[in-house]
Protein backbone atom coordinates (compact mmCIF):
# COMPACT_ATOMS: atom_id res chain seq x y z
CA UNK A 1 0.00 0.00 0.00
CA UNK A 2 1.27 3.40 -0.63
CA UNK A 3 0.11 6.38 1.65
CA UNK A 4 -0.18 8.53 -0.60
CA UNK A 5 2.44 11.23 0.35
CA UNK A 6 5.36 8.85 1.89
CA UNK A 7 7.32 5.90 0.85
CA UNK A 8 5.46 2.53 0.23
CA UNK A 9 5.82 0.04 3.05
CA UNK A 10 4.41 -3.55 3.49
CA UNK A 11 1.75 -4.77 4.51
CA UNK A 12 0.16 -7.95 6.02
CA UNK A 13 -2.08 -9.05 3.27
CA UNK A 14 -5.91 -7.22 2.85
CA UNK A 15 -7.68 -10.44 2.41
CA UNK A 16 -10.74 -8.18 1.49
CA UNK A 17 -9.04 -6.47 -1.53
CA UNK A 18 -10.46 -9.49 -3.66
CA UNK A 19 -13.85 -8.26 -2.70
CA UNK A 20 -13.43 -4.59 -2.61
CA UNK A 21 -10.55 -3.28 -4.64
CA UNK A 22 -8.13 -0.81 -3.03
CA UNK A 23 -9.07 1.77 -5.28
CA UNK A 24 -13.23 1.10 -4.57
CA UNK A 25 -11.95 0.95 -0.86
CA UNK A 26 -10.82 4.72 -1.27
CA UNK A 27 -14.14 6.02 -3.70
CA UNK A 28 -16.21 4.39 -0.60
CA UNK A 29 -14.38 6.50 1.86
CA UNK A 30 -14.72 9.71 -0.15
CA UNK A 31 -18.49 8.75 -0.58
CA UNK A 32 -19.03 8.49 3.02
CA UNK A 33 -17.38 11.91 3.57
CA UNK A 34 -19.71 13.18 0.76
CA UNK A 35 -22.57 11.56 2.38
CA UNK A 36 -21.25 12.98 6.11
CA UNK A 37 -20.27 16.66 5.19
CA UNK A 38 -23.90 16.76 3.38
CA UNK A 39 -25.86 15.73 5.99
CA UNK A 40 -24.20 17.42 8.45
CA UNK A 41 -24.47 21.07 6.97
CA UNK A 42 -28.46 20.49 6.20
CA UNK A 43 -28.50 19.57 9.95
CA UNK A 44 -26.67 23.31 11.14
CA UNK A 45 -28.54 24.74 8.64
CA UNK A 46 -32.11 23.83 10.31
CA UNK A 47 -33.59 22.83 6.95
CA UNK A 48 -35.72 19.01 7.77
CA UNK A 49 -37.27 19.10 4.43
CA UNK A 50 -33.89 19.32 2.38
CA UNK A 51 -32.35 17.00 4.90
CA UNK A 52 -35.33 14.52 4.34
CA UNK A 53 -34.50 14.93 0.56
CA UNK A 54 -30.69 14.66 0.96
CA UNK A 55 -31.09 11.60 3.12
CA UNK A 56 -33.72 9.69 0.50
CA UNK A 57 -30.89 10.60 -2.43
CA UNK A 58 -28.15 9.26 -0.40
CA UNK A 59 -29.43 6.11 0.33
CA UNK A 60 -30.90 5.72 -2.76
CA UNK A 61 -26.85 6.42 -4.48
CA UNK A 62 -25.54 4.33 -1.99
CA UNK A 63 -27.55 1.19 -2.05
CA UNK A 64 -27.01 1.34 -6.32
CA UNK A 65 -23.36 1.41 -5.41
CA UNK A 66 -23.35 -1.26 -3.30
CA UNK A 67 -25.41 -3.53 -6.13
CA UNK A 68 -23.08 -2.55 -8.28
CA UNK A 69 -20.97 -5.38 -7.24
CA UNK A 70 -20.16 -8.35 -8.55
CA UNK A 71 -21.30 -11.10 -6.05
CA UNK A 72 -23.48 -10.77 -2.57
CA UNK A 73 -20.01 -10.61 -0.53
CA UNK A 74 -18.71 -7.90 -2.50
CA UNK A 75 -21.96 -6.10 -2.74
CA UNK A 76 -22.10 -6.47 1.23
CA UNK A 77 -18.51 -5.51 1.93
CA UNK A 78 -19.18 -2.41 -0.47
CA UNK A 79 -22.56 -1.28 2.13
CA UNK A 80 -20.89 -2.13 5.03
CA UNK A 81 -18.12 0.07 4.01
CA UNK A 82 -20.08 3.26 3.43
CA UNK A 83 -21.64 2.56 6.86
CA UNK A 84 -18.64 2.43 9.07
CA UNK A 85 -17.26 5.77 6.93
CA UNK A 86 -20.70 7.36 7.61
CA UNK A 87 -20.37 6.07 11.32
CA UNK A 88 -17.06 7.33 12.41
CA UNK A 89 -17.90 10.74 10.60
CA UNK A 90 -20.15 11.08 12.81
CA UNK A 91 -19.04 9.54 15.91
CA UNK A 92 -15.40 12.23 15.65
CA UNK A 93 -17.81 15.08 15.05
CA UNK A 94 -19.56 14.19 18.18
CA UNK A 95 -16.98 13.52 20.18
CA UNK A 96 -15.64 17.23 18.50
CA UNK A 97 -18.10 19.10 19.05
CA UNK A 98 -20.05 17.74 21.90
CA UNK A 99 -22.95 16.55 20.24
CA UNK A 100 -24.68 13.84 22.10
CA UNK A 101 -25.77 12.43 18.44
CA UNK A 102 -26.46 14.29 15.02
CA UNK A 103 -29.86 12.65 14.08
CA UNK A 104 -29.29 12.73 10.12
CA UNK A 105 -26.99 10.14 10.48
CA UNK A 106 -28.99 7.68 12.84
CA UNK A 107 -32.10 7.96 10.54
CA UNK A 108 -29.42 7.21 7.17
CA UNK A 109 -27.86 4.16 8.76
CA UNK A 110 -30.85 3.07 10.21
CA UNK A 111 -32.66 2.99 6.23
CA UNK A 112 -29.77 1.61 5.05
CA UNK A 113 -29.85 -1.69 7.12
CA UNK A 114 -33.62 -1.68 7.80
CA UNK A 115 -34.35 -2.69 3.93
CA UNK A 116 -32.17 -6.11 4.40
CA UNK A 117 -33.39 -9.22 4.55
CA UNK A 118 -32.14 -11.92 6.26
CA UNK A 119 -29.87 -13.35 4.49
CA UNK A 120 -28.30 -9.61 3.34
CA UNK A 121 -28.46 -8.44 6.48
CA UNK A 122 -26.18 -11.35 7.74
CA UNK A 123 -23.70 -10.82 5.06
CA UNK A 124 -24.05 -7.45 6.01
CA UNK A 125 -22.99 -7.88 9.71
CA UNK A 126 -20.20 -10.60 8.43
CA UNK A 127 -18.83 -8.13 5.95
CA UNK A 128 -19.16 -4.91 8.53
CA UNK A 129 -17.11 -6.80 11.61
CA UNK A 130 -14.27 -8.54 8.72
CA UNK A 131 -12.93 -4.70 8.75
CA UNK A 132 -11.78 -4.11 12.00
CA UNK A 133 -10.49 -8.18 12.11
CA UNK A 134 -7.57 -7.38 11.32
CA UNK A 135 -5.93 -4.11 11.55
CA UNK A 136 -5.00 -4.59 7.43
CA UNK A 137 -8.27 -5.41 6.20
CA UNK A 138 -9.35 -2.68 4.11
CA UNK A 139 -6.26 -0.39 5.12
CA UNK A 140 -6.84 1.08 1.53
CA UNK A 141 -10.36 2.54 3.07
CA UNK A 142 -8.97 2.95 6.44
CA UNK A 143 -5.90 5.19 5.48
CA UNK A 144 -8.03 7.42 3.23
CA UNK A 145 -11.03 8.03 5.99
CA UNK A 146 -8.83 8.88 8.43
CA UNK A 147 -7.03 10.98 6.87
CA UNK A 148 -9.88 12.61 5.70
CA UNK A 149 -11.19 12.41 9.15
CA UNK A 150 -8.68 13.73 10.98
CA UNK A 151 -8.05 16.77 8.18
CA UNK A 152 -11.09 18.08 8.44
CA UNK A 153 -11.07 18.90 12.37
CA UNK A 154 -8.10 20.37 12.35
CA UNK A 155 -9.21 22.90 9.54
CA UNK A 156 -12.03 23.33 11.96
CA UNK A 157 -9.33 23.26 14.58
CA UNK A 158 -7.65 26.67 12.98
CA UNK A 159 -10.73 28.23 11.76
CA UNK A 160 -12.11 28.73 15.39
CA UNK A 161 -11.46 31.21 18.54
CA UNK A 162 -9.14 30.02 21.03
CA UNK A 163 -11.99 28.20 23.57
CA UNK A 164 -13.27 26.36 20.97
CA UNK A 165 -10.00 25.32 19.08
CA UNK A 166 -9.01 23.58 21.70
CA UNK A 167 -11.91 21.53 22.57
CA UNK A 168 -11.74 20.88 18.70
CA UNK A 169 -7.46 20.03 19.35
CA UNK A 170 -8.31 17.68 22.66
CA UNK A 171 -10.81 15.56 20.74
CA UNK A 172 -8.52 15.55 17.32
CA UNK A 173 -5.44 14.44 19.64
CA UNK A 174 -7.85 11.82 21.60
CA UNK A 175 -9.01 10.10 18.13
CA UNK A 176 -5.20 9.71 16.91
CA UNK A 177 -4.30 8.61 20.29
CA UNK A 178 -7.23 6.36 19.75
CA UNK A 179 -6.07 5.14 16.18
CA UNK A 180 -2.52 4.24 17.47
CA UNK A 181 -3.74 1.92 20.75
CA UNK A 182 -5.99 0.26 18.39
CA UNK A 183 -4.27 -0.52 15.65
CA UNK A 184 -0.55 -1.35 17.40
CA UNK A 185 1.03 -2.03 14.12
CA UNK A 186 0.11 0.18 11.50
CA UNK A 187 -2.02 2.93 13.53
CA UNK A 188 0.92 4.82 14.49
CA UNK A 189 1.35 4.72 10.41
CA UNK A 190 -2.03 6.30 9.64
CA UNK A 191 -1.53 8.54 12.83
CA UNK A 192 1.71 10.08 10.95
CA UNK A 193 -0.14 10.71 7.62
CA UNK A 194 -2.69 12.73 9.31
CA UNK A 195 0.82 14.86 11.13
CA UNK A 196 2.36 14.89 7.22
CA UNK A 197 -0.31 16.11 5.22
CA UNK A 198 -1.05 18.66 8.26
CA UNK A 199 2.25 19.77 7.90
CA UNK A 200 1.64 20.12 4.31
CA UNK A 201 -1.31 22.29 4.08
CA UNK A 202 0.92 24.50 6.21
CA UNK A 203 3.47 24.76 3.58
CA UNK A 204 1.08 24.92 0.66
CA UNK A 205 -1.83 27.04 1.87
CA UNK A 206 -0.03 30.87 3.30
CA UNK A 207 -2.97 31.02 5.51
CA UNK A 208 -2.24 28.42 7.49
CA UNK A 209 1.31 30.34 8.42
CA UNK A 210 -0.74 32.76 10.50
CA UNK A 211 -3.05 33.28 13.32
CA UNK A 212 -3.73 30.27 15.51
CA UNK A 213 -2.80 28.05 12.95
CA UNK A 214 0.74 27.59 14.30
CA UNK A 215 0.41 27.58 17.50
CA UNK A 216 -2.32 25.73 17.31
CA UNK A 217 -1.05 22.54 15.21
CA UNK A 218 2.50 22.87 17.45
CA UNK A 219 0.34 22.23 20.70
CA UNK A 220 -1.47 19.14 18.88
CA UNK A 221 2.00 17.91 17.94
CA UNK A 222 3.60 18.30 21.54
CA UNK A 223 0.27 16.71 23.42
CA UNK A 224 0.62 13.62 21.10
CA UNK A 225 5.05 13.96 22.16
CA UNK A 226 4.00 13.37 25.67
CA UNK A 227 0.76 11.25 25.63
CA UNK A 228 2.74 8.40 23.45
CA UNK A 229 5.76 6.13 24.76
CA UNK A 230 9.13 7.64 22.33
CA UNK A 231 9.42 4.54 20.90
CA UNK A 232 5.85 5.04 19.01
CA UNK A 233 6.23 8.70 18.64
CA UNK A 234 10.01 9.09 17.07
CA UNK A 235 9.35 6.82 14.42
CA UNK A 236 5.76 8.43 13.73
CA UNK A 237 6.96 11.88 13.82
CA UNK A 238 10.03 10.52 11.52
CA UNK A 239 7.41 8.90 9.05
CA UNK A 240 5.24 12.52 8.85
CA UNK A 241 8.61 14.35 8.26
CA UNK A 242 10.02 12.54 5.89
CA UNK A 243 6.74 12.40 3.67
CA UNK A 244 7.07 16.32 3.46
CA UNK A 245 10.42 16.36 2.71
CA UNK A 246 10.08 13.91 -0.29
CA UNK A 247 6.86 15.92 -1.06
CA UNK A 248 8.96 19.27 -1.14
CA UNK A 249 11.93 17.38 -3.21
CA UNK A 250 9.61 16.18 -6.10
CA UNK A 251 8.32 19.36 -6.44
CA UNK A 252 11.93 20.93 -6.86
CA UNK A 253 12.50 18.56 -9.95
CA UNK A 254 9.53 19.54 -11.44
Amino acid sequence: MNDGIGETFSLPADTLASLVAPGVQRLAARMAQDAFSQIFRLTLESDPLALSTALDEIERRSRNWARAAEGDDARALRLALLVSGIDQWGLAYCQAFGLNAIPGVSTLLGALRNSLDAADDARFQKAFSSIEQAESHAIDFKMELRRNIHLALWHAMIACEREDAKSIQAALGSLLLALVARMPVLGWRLAADALATIQLRCLTDPENSHGLAPELTQELFEALRRALPRKTFEPMLAHANQAVIDWQQSRRLH
